[in-house]
């Protein structure tokens, strides 16, 4: 096609520089003429790299080669005419008239066969009427694959953005008709019943995706969103793979990232040992330090189902014959004394614990017995090897706690402290709210319960809490030993607390299913919400913007070895509350048990 559009160009230009009159050509020159510029021409272009697949279409590349590939034509066929090679009778200099005649003709093939290739294709029969939000990059794309895709399961109808600038913007034949603010009436005029969220920041940005995904559910519409710009480029994912927004994305608030390049370092060739190895937060916690590094990474647990799971995924083979997987129990003072003898960690990260609320309100002597004695053996035996750096992973319900987690917590928290004063190295502890995909979260729940069709069940409709992602909690772990001083218990700001409730209604949403939410009223040593720092605890960032640093008051070993042969539930729960409780304060009155009672009450009953 470009020797075409060259050989007519190259005529044009002889006829428009000697008229007609003039310009002697006869048949055998004409073939000569069309035979050596057609050479040319492709010689050029296959110098520039135009037919090699080198370059996208209609972008400055493939313009910025064509344009040097008709130069060298021009010059090409310039120096021919010159040397009188061709048809007697041309002006000199014809070349460069046939030059711009030929490339404006290969900038025409082009751009038309471009938009033949792009032309919209007719949707699926069933195909759901959307409306795109956001004229970027990626709702260009977005646009494009639809619509020249076949049989395509979504069809564009409208485009929104809330930039004025592109108020006049078409893409595909589908104009942008304003922002955010006229969505109810582009959805109404169009028919539209989804919204597609193709914003490359905004899926980044929570705030922004709970924004537009709460002014859709007013209106009725579905949500749905892009992959993340690191699913497009690491993965198998494509631009059109709309999917329902990540849970993380129904927050309302942007990830958290801790610079980590300082604390990276101190992993690196050092003695690890992980408690609670196979657990949620355990398990990411060592994929990540067997990426920096470390001279030996020890996984305890006792739990083997777990050991095997997170031996696979960091080797990717489970043969449980190594030293690195060792199964205990961290209840056994003597075993856990015998394996730290054995291996000599230099950092200790304990995440063992039970954590489900509700059992440990029921069997509290578990709570002291896996929380509270167990975290003393694993200190005990840390000090006794010396490590340099122990983190103790405590929770948000330790912070003025009403419950026996959150009393159980508070506890090791104090211990953690006492350890940092009668040992050398650096003794922490770091709280969390929760943790998405954690084994037993809230979300898992709902989420199961949307799949099998509800009803959802809410204990409060006012009930709100924390929330971060397993990344966020071992970041902060990580961060923990690099900014820790020795007795404080280490916070992240992880935002406003989110409403269960708004939780579930956003999920059935994204689900595209309508269940039912069942309120069940608060259980024993629940809250409405939840708090991250005590009253008398100050906030203190002084190392990091987003890290509170709260020192913790000590609590003596030899009381809790005073409380470990307690099983009356009633006993263990009093006396829990009571080692809980920081000196010089008050304990609250009472337990916050039913809707309407205050939030703050006493541990014990």
């Amino acid at each position: 096609m470009d020797a075409i559009a060259w050989t007519c160009g190259l005529l044009i230009a002889g006829l428009a520089t000697s008229g007609a009159s003039h310009l002697l050509v006869k048949p055998d020159d004409l073939v000569i003429v069309c035979a050596v510029t057609s050479t040319a021409v492709v010689l050029a272009g296959a110098v520039c790299g135009l037919y090699s697949g080198r370059y996208q279409a209609q972008t400055g590349a493939e313009l910025s080669a064509v344009l040097v590939s008709a130069g060298l034509t021009g010059l090409l066929v310039e120096c021919i005419f010159q040397a009188g090679l061709l048809v007697v009778g041309v002006v000199p200099g014809v070349a460069g008239l046939a030059a711009l005649v030929g490339v404006l003709a290969m900038i025409t093939v082009r751009a038309a066969v471009a938009a033949i290739r792009r032309r919209p294709r007719r949707p699926a029969p069933t195909a759901v009427k959307v409306i795109v939000f956001g004229a970027g990059s990626a709702g260009t794309q977005l646009v494009q694959r639809l619509t020249g895709q076949p049989g395509a399961q979504y069809h564009p109808v409208a485009l929104l953005d809330d930039d004025p600038g592109k108020r006049r913007l078409r893409i595909c034949g589908i104009r942008v008709r304003g922002g955010r603010d006229r969505l109810a009436e582009v959805a109404a005029e169009t028919g539209a019943t989804v919204m597609l969220i193709a914003i490359a920041g905004g899926c980044r940005d929570g705030r922004v995706v709970r924004e537009l995904i709460t002014l859709a559910e007013s209106i009725g519409l579905i949500t749905k969103v892009i992959p993340r710009a690191e699913e497009l480029v690491a993965g198998p994912a494509r631009i059109d793979d709309v999917r329902d927004p990540r849970i993380t994305q129904l927050l309302g608030r942007d990830p958290i990232r801790l610079d980590l390049t300082s604390a990276a370092g101190q992993f690196a060739g050092r003695r690890i040992l992980v408690t609670g190895a196979g657990g949620s937060i355990g398990s990411e916690l060592c994929r990540q330090l067997h990426r920096l590094g470390p001279a030996s990474l020890v996984l305890l647990d006792r739990d083997e189902s777990a050991l095997h799971a997170i031996q696979l995924a960091l080797h990717g083979r489970a043969l449980l014959d190594s030293d690195e997987v060792v199964l205990a129990d961290i209840r056994d003072a003597s075993r856990i004394r015998e394996i730290f003898a054995q291996t000599r960690p230099e950092i200790v990260f304990h995440t063992a614990a039970v954590k489900h609320l509700p059992l440990l309100e029921r069997y509290p002597a578990e709570a002291l017995k896996t929380n509270v004695t167990g975290t003393l053996n694993v200190l005990q035996a840390a000090a006794a090897c010396g490590v340099r750096s122990f983190v103790n992973v405590s929770t948000d319900k330790a912070a003025d706690p009403v419950s026996v987690l959150g009393t159980s917590k508070r506890i090791t928290e104090r211990l953690t402290a006492h350890m940092a004063g009668e040992h050398p190295g650096t003794w922490v502890s770091v709280r969390f709210g929760n943790v998405l995909g954690s084994r037993g979260s809230l979300l898992g729940s709902m989420s199961a319960q949307i799949a099998a069709g509800g009803p959802v069940t809410v204990t409060h409709p006012q009930v709100a809490r924390y929330f971060m992602t397993a990344t966020e909690a071992v970041q902060l772990v990580l961060q923990a030993v690099a900014v820790g001083e020795s007795g404080e218990v280490l916070v992240l700001d992880m935002g406003d607390q989110v409403r269960i409730v708004d939780l579930a209604r956003r999920m059935a949403t994204a689900a595209s299913r309508h269940v039912e939410i069942v309120f069940t009223g608060l259980r024993p040593g629940e809250k409405l919400t939840e708090d991250l720092l005590g009253e008398e605890e100050p906030d203190h960032r002084p190392r990091h913007p987003l890290v509170r640093q709260v020192p913790v008051p000590v609590l003596d070993v030899g009381e809790v070895t005073g409380i470990g042969h307690l099983t009356d539930p009633d006993e263990v729960r009093a006396a829990l509350a009571r080692l809980a409780a920081a000196p010089h304060t008050k304990q609250p009155a009472d337990r916050p048990m039913l809707p309407g009672q205050p939030e703050k009450a006493e541990a014990s009953r």
